[in-house]
């Protein structure tokens, strides 16, 4: 095998899809899925969800017979709770390939919110064999669940390795935990990739999890970004932490718009709304998870809540405004027809989906993009 460091991979080998910033380590490279400039505005708790690389693959034609990378991981998990291997997806001539490790880094959760313990563990890497000598583009997606050093590349001896650009539109997605989808089993099946290979786009994913607050610094990103297609599927997280009312909601959701639409005034933008949550139907924020691991509201003080929004709610505010806008670039798509009450079997903590679930949820938003794509080209 012939190896090539990952600084001279990112150079001059593969387009790292996904990521607009790294992290320089002394062994390697982490990516980040916001540009540098946002370091000093990113709160503290969403900055680790930038630095998991949902969404994120190296993308490069090669006609190595055999791939291998070397890398070291951090996962994160709950105290009395298995650790979850950190997954690496290899697709390539129409298959997905998936290798998993569990070595590596773990950061413990403890019950005392702030509390962890890390646990040191090695470096590993993962191989795929047998996958020919013809030339082929592969897609190397990287974990969705932890934080991934990147190492080095390894290919056949005498094998070449090189960019390749992609002619499909380009899709970004924005949205929260359900987006980021840290409880699908492997990376290359978050409902955004799912949805992305169906519809035949190339994804950007913004999918935060606990962190879709429609921050100004995101809309800008998004502003000036070269894609074909925006969704932005807000309304959980302001639930879930109870972070906006009315009153502020509506106005900081179309100023996020304005902020797109400034410098891209007919970029094609889906507002959809929340998917299925039981406790938050027709209930305010915040939620918590009860003794058995369910989310649900917290009640009280009904008095001092005034403006305080259900989910149903903000689904009607989301309607209103697009109404309101009589913006012919801006669709309005209903999470309820993305995941609804009907699916509540594959939720298995009354707030995020199991990986049947998001697979589904994948397969019914991809519609939505061939449609909105296709009335483009007209």
């Amino acid at each position: 095998m012939q190896a090539i460091p990952i600084e001279r991979v990112v150079a001059e080998h593969a387009t790292v899809v996904g990521a607009w910033d790294y992290d320089q380590r002394p062994n390697g490279m982490s990516p980040r899925r916001l540009p540098a400039w946002t370091r000093p505005q990113v709160p503290e708790m969403m900055d680790v969800m930038v630095r998991m690389p949902s969404g994120v693959r190296l993308v490069f034609e090669t006609d190595a017979s055999a791939i291998e990378f070397s890398f070291l991981t951090t996962t994160m998990g709950q105290r009395g709770q298995a650790r979850r291997p950190a997954v690496f997806n290899l697709e390539i001539d129409g298959e997905t390939l998936g290798v998993e490790s569990l070595n590596g880094n773990h950061i413990w959760l403890e019950a005392t919110p702030g509390k962890f313990e890390m646990e040191r563990g090695e470096a590993d890497e993962v191989s795929f064999e047998g996958l020919g000598d013809h030339v082929k583009t592969v897609n190397l997606w990287l974990p969705h669940n932890a934080f991934v050093e990147m190492r080095e590349l390894r290919v056949s001896d005498g094998a070449r390795v090189d960019r390749v650009e992609s002619d499909r539109p380009r899709w970004l997605h924005y949205g929260s935990s359900i987006s980021h989808c840290m409880e699908a089993r492997e990376p290359a099946y978050v409902w955004p990739a799912v949805a992305a290979r169906a519809a035949g786009v190339d994804l950007l994913s913004f999918g935060f999890a606990g962190q879709c607050h429609l921050d100004p610094f995101v809309a800008r990103i998004i502003s000036e970004a070269d894609v074909d297609i925006v969704s932005i599927k807000n309304g959980i997280n302001v639930i879930n932490m109870d972070s906006m009312r009315e009153r502020v909601y509506v106005p900081a959701l179309h100023g996020f718009i304005d902020t797109i639409r400034e410098k891209q005034p007919t970029l094609p933008i889906l507002l959809v709304s929340p998917i299925y949550c039981p406790s938050a139907e027709d209930h305010p924020g915040p939620t918590l998870p009860n003794a058995a691991g369910k989310f649900e509201t917290v009640p009280g003080q009904e008095h001092l809540r005034v403006g305080c929004m259900s989910l149903r709610r903000v689904r009607e505010l989301m309607q209103e405004l697009i109404s309101r806008r009589a913006d012919p670039h801006l669709h309005y798509v209903d999470g309820l027809t993305i995941f609804g009450p009907d699916d509540a079997d594959d939720l298995p903590d009354d707030l995020h989906p199991n990986p049947a679930g998001y697979i589904r949820m994948g397969e019914r938003f991809a519609p939505h993009l061939v449609e909105t794509l296709a009335s483009i080209a007209k």
